[in-house]
């Protein structure tokens, strides 16, 4: 072992207290990678006090699955929940049968079932897992994980730091506040009140002094866009929602909302004991600090992109989507019911679907052709909108300049209109819906059919 390794391997042991678990489930079962065991457990968020959450294996943060690109991984899912569940695998390009949405690609996982996944992710970089079934509750009582696919050929960096932004919904004692108020739900969302990276607040990791660091900032809130800053200038975007960007860019500040994954290269401070902090409007996130290693003259490593496919422009059909409130409805009943029908999709708000009954599609796409999207923001507030099993190229917007890049999650802004280019290569009934969890669970949810 040359020291380089081994000083990367001590670090790994002294970190992994803090950072997520990269663990199987005890005994897991033959023939599989991981086995994710969904259950209650209590955990530690805040000081001296225990929170009653749900969990994958026990406790919080969840484990790290880490895949392999063009390697198959195989997850058994087990539901120890009251309720039924599934996993949707976010930002993967997989088949239909493994995307987790409930009656419209598998059934539902039934309490005490099991549900077996098994995928080649075609793509490298930061993914993340949680349920598609109750998902105000299931996200926010803390179902959600971070899944990692190495490249092919490994990048040579001498750490990577993989960190779940979450703001909880906790008292003080650990007791949840309300997940989801109506008013709150027809506006931005219902904040948490702790802030936390990997459930620690403003946690501090070691890192080689001098060395290359890969950052994976992965935002697995129910609601929060964070607005994210760094103490170091020359902190670099390398990756933004999973797929490396041709040409790195100086970091400035970053909007990172529901659903939306970040990877950020960073030379730390080459002398042991200083920092580099990252924050959230201007509140401190998560700190590194150096210590002593023999790593001198370090750069970041390039990442190859991912094999998304060219979009076809010059003969791309144009499909337009209107996202807006339904004016000619009352948030809020006489009798205190809420109504779930506020946020529209080209003015249709997702009506609910069961065995049987599941609604027509937003639009019908054909399989192997070009479409662009123009996605209009008719409203005041952040939206997310994100697909399943494809990647969008983002192109323009009509409120800020944009240099092509990839994305399965396109944040609109204030009566923010983008045009984003898509290859619709992958059949199915993929959902399309705004990944802030209150604005989907009212309305803001549908799916696009490509055959």
């Amino acid at each position: 072992m040359n020291r380089r390794r081994f000083i990367k391997s001590s670090l790994l042991l002294a970190m992994t207290s803090t950072l997520p678990r990269v663990v199987l489930a005890t005994n897991p079962s033959a023939g599989f990678d991981y086995e994710l065991i969904v259950a209650p457990a209590d955990v530690n968020i805040v000081p001296g006090g225990s929170t009653p959450a749900l969990s994958f294996n026990g406790g919080y943060p969840s484990p790290v699955i880490r895949a392999k690109q063009h390697q198959p991984v195989r997850i058994r899912v087990v539901n120890q929940l009251n309720e039924p569940t599934t996993i949707h695998w976010h930002g993967m390009r997989i088949p239909i049968g493994m995307d987790g949405v409930p009656f419209l690609s598998q059934p539902p996982i039934m309490p005490g079932d099991t549900f077996d996944y098994e995928f080649t992710p075609p793509d490298a970089g930061s993914f993340w897992y949680h349920p598609h079934m109750n998902s105000v509750e299931q996200l926010g009582k803390g179902l959600v994980g971070a899944l990692i696919v190495d490249e092919a050929e490994k990048p040579d960096f001498d750490a990577d730091l993989v960190l779940c932004m979450k703001n909880w919904h906790i008292k003080d004692d650990g007791s949840f506040t309300a997940l989801t108020t109506p008013q709150n739900a027809f506006r931005m969302g219902t904040p948490g009140r702790v802030m936390t990276i990997n459930g620690e607040m403003h946690p501090t990791y070691d890192v080689p002094a001098g060395g290359a660091i890969r950052v994976r900032l992965l935002n697995v809130d129910n609601t929060l866009v964070y607005d994210v800053t760094s103490t170091d200038s020359d902190a670099q975007i390398i990756a933004i929602d999973g797929n490396p960007i041709a040409q790195p860019r100086t970091l400035g500040n970053h909007l990172i909302a529901p659903g939306m994954r970040l990877d950020l290269g960073v030379i730390a401070p080459s002398k042991a004991g200083e920092t580099v902090t990252f924050k959230h409007k201007n509140k401190p996130l998560v700190t590194l600090r150096a210590v002593t290693s023999k790593l001198k003259d370090r750069r970041l490593p390039t990442l190859p992109l991912n094999p998304i496919p060219a979009p076809d422009l010059e003969n791309a059909e144009t499909i337009r989507f209107a996202f807006e409130w339904n004016a000619n409805i009352t948030p809020i009943h006489k009798d205190g019911k809420v109504n779930y029908n506020f946020w529209t999709m080209n003015r249709r708000s997702w009506e609910g679907m069961s065995k049987g009954n599941i609604p027509a599609p937003l639009a019908k796409l054909e399989l192997g052709k070009t479409y662009i999207f123009e996605l209009a923001n008719l409203t005041q507030y952040h939206h997310p909108i994100h697909i399943h099993g494809h990647t969008f190229t983002v192109l323009k917007s009509n409120k800020k300049a944009i240099t092509p890049f990839h994305t399965d999650t396109v944040l609109l802004g204030q009566n923010e209109t983008v045009i984003a280019a898509l290859v619709a290569d992958n059949p199915g009934r993929w959902m399309y819906h705004c990944h802030i969890i209150e604005h989907l669970k009212t309305g803001f949810m549908g799916y696009v059919e490509v055959s």
